[in-house]
């Protein structure tokens, strides 16, 4: 399965989570808040480990399974 991620981008931003996911920014900030999504800062910068969105993602369609 494909996702829509950049293939160079290691580390996304929330906008790019948010694309990915078709979610709001309050929902994707609420799955980092809830440890469902892995995220890190740089500063003040959040990122989401590409990988963490794809485990996230394959988590989620295993659970609807």
């Amino acid at each position: 399965m494909s996702f829509p991620l950049p293939p160079t981008h290691e580390a996304l931003t929330v906008p790019e989570v948010m694309r990915a996911l078709r979610l709001s920014r309050f929902k994707v900030y609420d799955l980092i808040r809830t440890k469902q999504l892995q995220s890190f800062t740089v500063g003040r910068s959040r990122r989401v480990p590409a990988d963490a969105l794809r485990t996230f993602i394959q988590d989620q369609i295993e659970e609807a399974a």
